[in-house]
């Protein structure tokens, strides 16, 4: 019974505080808490990224982001194959294990092209530069902070849409009530049951920025798990 007086205590404690600050005000919050010196708009690094799927190996990348020079670079390596994708300002160019003349057939098998280049610019970009890339124009901050239980744990939860020609999905981004800290983000797309949840544990502290260091990836739909992404600041 005590154990659940107090469980229903911090229910309401947690309730009243989400009606009470704004989006932008939790978006701040998580911010401080992210990237407390403000280091995201100058950052200059490199991490490593191992991916785990299930039944599909291990894939192991190095990124270069670059923002003040508009520098980004993915340097990926599965089996025996590496590939390199290197967007400097707008000008992009790409490798197969090492060889930049490549075919035809290469190109599209391994699909090294410009657009791609550019999608893992903004892939990788956008989600090791959360929460701080909510500040990006054309982002839709909405101010009504709910509470929501996921995965037996309570969140408040910030909803982030996006200008037309930005993005049609939409965002939920899940923060601890007492850090501030982004533990879960979830999105959808047109319809209800479109999309993925990830779910954040651990910290990596990269230019005095705490980003997550495992991400595992779930369909909304049936939870059915798709890989896990793990940061590290050396190989």
């Amino acid at each position: 019974m005590k154990k659940l007086t107090t469980l229903l205590a911090l229910f309401i404690t947690i309730s009243s505080f989400s009606q009470s600050i704004t989006g932008n005000e939790l978006l701040e919050k998580a911010i401080q808490f992210h990237d407390p010196n403000g280091n995201w708009n100058t950052f200059k690094g490199d991490f490593f990224v191992t991916m785990e799927t299930p039944n599909n190996g291990v894939r192991k990348s190095k990124i270069t982001i670059d923002l003040p020079n508009q520098y980004f670079s993915v340097h990926a390596k599965k089996d025996t194959i590496s590939t390199a994708f290197i967007v400097d300002k707008e000008i992009c160019s790409f490798s197969l294990n090492g060889k930049q003349n490549l075919s035809v057939d290469k190109k599209k098998k391994y699909s090294l092209n410009c657009e791609r280049a550019n999608l893992y610019k903004n892939y990788y970009t956008y989600l090791y530069g959360l929460p701080m890339k909510l500040k990006d124009e054309g982002t839709i901050i909405h101010q009504k902070v709910a509470t929501k239980t996921f995965k037996g744990k309570e969140y408040l939860v910030l909803k982030v849409t996006y200008k037309q020609n930005i993005g049609k999905d939409t965002w939920y981004f899940y923060f601890n009530p007492k850090t501030f800290a982004m533990e879960v983000y979830q999105f959808f797309k047109e319809t209800k049951d479109s999309g993925e949840y990830i779910l954040l544990s651990g910290l990596e502290t990269i230019n005095a920025i705490k980003m997550p260091k495992v991400r595992a990836w779930y369909y909304n739909k049936d939870n059915n798990y798709l890989g896990t992404d793990i940061l590290s600041t050396t190989k």
